[in-house]
């Protein structure tokens, strides 16, 4: 059995406060981790809407969750949220932005730069748009706006202009194409999440579906975001504040909460994380 383990399990849990018969939705369900805690919480009676936009985890969160019979399972971005939920009330929306494990750990995803692979970084993988097609078509101008907007580059420009000299060359097809072409090693994280970022339109995804949340929430209702880098964080800090100005939503995080040392020492790949949660009024 597959199994990824959640970030901030406890605070994530203590804050969204599932009771039995409470209707949730895990907008990012990865291969069911959190989504069982809560199914743990709300079951017998209540229900869980878990969407992916990878068809993969579905089927091992399928695998994960079989005990649970009240969980439905959705082959969707959470950006459809608002369609999909649109006749329900719910208790809790939950988001969790990080990358699942069984992205980075297989190569064929391209999403480690330490590892050789294909230049795709889809989530969805019947969508067209990758990695390869960003580098090999997109403008100069286009690619060095996708570096600084998203991957918060300084030197975007200069990056850019060689990619676009090394693809008249050879057209980009794996990572260690990418890996041979950056001069800073340093970098690479961040041209990565970059490209992933816009693979994905993950900041749009995240936008559209914070706009239509309070919408779907009862009062009382709860949601939480986990975020992984500062643009993710900066979105779901801000859209909180405005939604508490515009009496809309109570923040119960008034700063992020992150992981301990120990969940890090035992999770490295939760050391990033950020956790906001708010209450609809």
């Amino acid at each position: 059995m597959n199994f990824h383990a959640p970030v901030l399990p406890t605070e994530t849990l203590e804050l969204l406060a599932p009771h039995g018969g409470e209707l949730f939705v895990d907008g990012t369900l990865g291969l069911g981790g959190h989504a069982k805690l809560i199914l743990q919480k709300i079951s017998p009676k209540g229900k869980l809407i878990g969407l992916d936009a990878d068809e993969r985890n579905l089927q091992l969160a399928r695998e994960n969750l079989a005990d649970f019979p009240n969980v439905e399972l959705i082959h969707s971005n959470f950006r459809e949220l608002n369609k999909i939920a649109a006749l329900n009330s719910l208790d809790g929306i939950l988001l969790d932005l990080g990358v699942s494990s069984p992205h980075f750990d297989d190569p064929a995803r391209g999403f480690s730069f330490k590892k050789n692979g294909p230049l795709d970084l889809r989530f969805d993988q019947s969508q067209p748009l990758t990695a390869a097609v960003i580098l090999n078509s997109f403008p100069e101008a286009q690619i060095a706006d996708i570096l600084r907007n998203f991957g918060e580059i300084g030197i975007s420009r200069k990056i850019a202009h060689q990619i676009c000299v090394a693809r008249r060359q050879q057209k980009f097809q794996t990572t260690a194409d990418l890996v041979a072409l950056v001069e800073v090693k340093s970098l690479l994280p961040q041209i990565f999440q970059a490209l992933r970022i816009a693979v994905n339109d993950e900041l749009g995804a995240l936008e559209n579906t914070l706009n239509s949340a309070p919408k779907l929430l009862k009062s009382g209702g709860r949601i939480a975001v986990i975020s992984f880098h500062s643009l993710e964080d900066r979105l779901v800090k801000n859209f909180f504040r405005e939604q508490k100005k515009a009496g809309i939503l109570e923040i119960l995080t008034k700063k992020p909460i992150v992981p301990s040392l120990a969940e890090v020492q035992e999770n490295p790949r939760s050391r990033s994380a950020k956790l906001r949660v708010a209450l609809k009024i």
